[in-house]
């Protein structure tokens, strides 16, 4: 009795804990964060930074999550980090086209060439996880693509020290398989996707 107890309790402990490192951790989250961080190293001027890093947060996280909120609430997906491979389609999509906007509008506005790249980036990093997800039929975490971009795009701005991020993808990708939403496969391949289609694609456009 005792040990069946105590098993119960540390799969409740472990099972909130991966849950709030996938909320804490979330895509929107790193996304909403990493503009702000890229455009204070290339401009240092406290409105700039402001100016270009809620450009590409709001297009690229802001907006995107409230149509998937939105979708999750209609029942048109399965929650908000939509678990469902096939519910993927359109959040895909909305995400492109909102990226997108905010590309045209960088370049509109001669926005700095790390943003633009950033940009860039994060597009590409959708149309290689729609292309794995529809064209494979394989669902990719997103969780762990867009966590290893940011941190290979973070070690480009300031410095290769930041590689001591690696740890916090790895624990990004023990939620995901503990809370039972992606397989050991498909983090590894997420991170692959995040630091090529978005970390290495940065580098390249610099």
């Amino acid at each position: 009795m005792t040990d069946t107890t105590t098993a119960t309790s540390g799969d409740v402990v472990e099972n909130r804990l991966a849950r709030l490192v996938t909320e804490i951790l979330a895509p929107w989250v790193w996304v909403l964060c990493l503009p702000l961080a890229v455009a204070w190293r290339a401009t240092e001027h406290v409105g700039q930074t402001l100016l270009w890093g809620l450009v590409v947060g709001i297009t690229g996280s802001v907006i995107p999550m409230a149509v998937i909120v939105r979708g999750a609430r209609q029942g048109r997906w399965q929650g908000h980090h939509v678990t469902d491979r096939a519910g993927r389609l359109v959040p895909f999509i909305a995400c492109l086209a909102s990226v997108g906007t905010g590309a045209v509008l960088l370049l509109a506005g001669n926005a700095p060439h790390q943003m633009i790249a950033l940009s860039a980036s994060m597009f590409a990093t959708l149309v290689v996880a729609l292309g794995i997800t529809f064209g494979l039929n394989w669902k990719v975490s997103m969780h762990t693509a867009v966590g290893m971009g940011a941190v290979v795009i973070l070690m480009a701005a300031y410095g290769p020290w930041l590689v001591a991020l690696t740890p916090v993808i790895v624990l990004i990708g023990w939620s995901r398989v503990s809370l039972g939403d992606h397989s050991a496969g498909q983090v590894t391949v997420g991170a692959l996707v995040g630091a090529v289609a978005g970390g290495l694609l940065y580098v390249a456009l610099l």
